[in-house]
C-alpha cells in the first residue's frame, strides 16, 4: 500500500517516478472533492524540439482528443502538454503530466484523455503504474487511438498491450540509432548536429550544469535572457540544453570541467 497525502494507491510494483509524480499531484487537505460529471483533462506530448517548434504533432493530438470528447459528450476543462520531452522520461520529470494528475486528484476533472498510449509513456512500467493508480482511484484514462478506457476489462487489456508495444518500439528505435551511429563512427563521420551556438552560450550552459543547476532551470534562464537556440528558436527546453551538453563542441570546451553530466 502506497500512501500519498490522503490518497492510497494499491500497486504491485513500486516505482519512484510514479510515486513522485503522484505525490506532487496529491492534496494535503482531508478528502477529495467529487469531480464535475463529464469533465476531462487532456494530456499532450511530443518528444523533440522540432515537433514542439512546428506544433504539428501537438495539433494532431489536440484534434483527435477534441473529436473524441465531442463524440463522448465530455467537457475538457484543461489542456496540459510536455513539449520536447521523451516518453522515456518518468512522470515526475514531466511538469505537464504532473499538472494533469493534480487536476484529477484534486477533483477538478473526472478523467484524463490522451491520443495514444505512447503519449502517456514509452515505458511499459510507467504506463501500467499510472493505469493501476487510475483504476484504484476511479479516475479513468481514455486513449483515443484505441477507443479504450481503464474503466473496462477489455479496455485495460488493450491499453496494457499497446503500452508493451510502445516500449518495444522505443527499444527498436534506440537500437537502430545505436547501430547507425556505430557505422558512421567507424567510417570516421563526425557525429552530432553542427553547433550553431556562440561559444559563450555553450560555456554558460557547461558552467551552470557544472555548478549543479538542473536542465529546466538552465533552460528557464536562457529563455528569460531571450537567448536563441542553435537553430534560431525562441524557446529552450531541458532536452535542448542536454543536446548542447552532449555536442562535440561542448566536449571540446569542457576540457578540465569535471562536473558536466
Amino acid at each position: 500500500m502506497l500512501t500519498i497525502g490522503t490518497h492510497c494507491y494499491t500497486v504491485q510494483v513500486m516505482n519512484a517516478n510514479i510515486t513522485a509524480a503522484l505525490a506532487k499531484a496529491a492534496k494535503t487537505t482531508k478528502g477529495k472533492a467529487d469531480a464535475p460529471a463529464g469533465t476531462a483533462v487532456a494530456y499532450l506530448r511530443v518528444s523533440t524540439d522540432e515537433q514542439a517548434k512546428s506544433g504539428a504533432g501537438i495539433g494532431a493530438q489536440r484534434e483527435a482528443i477534441e473529436a473524441a470528447a465531442e463524440r463522448e459528450g465530455w467537457t475538457i476543462t484543461a489542456w496540459y502538454s510536455d513539449e520536447g520531452i521523451s516518453g522515456g522520461k518518468g512522470p515526475a520529470e514531466r511538469p505537464g503530466l504532473a499538472a494533469a494528475l493534480a487536476d484529477i486528484t484534486e477533483g477538478r476533472a473526472e478523467r484524463m484523455i490522451v491520443s495514444k498510449v505512447d503519449r502517456l509513456s514509452r515505458r511499459f512500467k510507467d504506463s501500467v503504474m499510472l493505469m493501476e493508480a487510475a483504476i484504484t482511484e476511479g479516475w479513468p484514462i481514455y486513449v483515443v487511438a484505441q477507443s479504450a478506457s481503464t474503466e473496462t476489462q477489455h479496455g485495460r487489456f488493450l491499453l496494457r498491450l499497446f503500452a508493451n508495444l510502445a516500449e518495444d518500439e522505443r527499444d527498436t528505435i534506440s537500437q537502430r540509432t545505436r547501430d547507425a551511429l556505430a557505422v558512421k563512427k567507424a567510417q570516421g563521420v563526425r557525429l552530432g548536429r553542427p553547433q550553431g551556438l556562440p561559444d559563450e552560450v555553450v560555456r554558460r550552459i557547461i558552467a551552470e550544469r557544472a555548478a549543479g543547476t538542473g536542465y529546466q532551470r538552465i533552460a528557464n534562464g536562457l529563455n528569460d535572457d531571450q537567448v536563441p537556440t542553435a537553430q534560431g528558436g525562441a524557446k529552450w527546453y531541458p532536452a535542448t540544453v542536454r543536446a548542447v551538453l552532449n555536442s562535440q563542441r561542448a566536449q571540446e570546451l569542457a576540457e578540465g570541467v569535471d562536473a558536466v553530466k
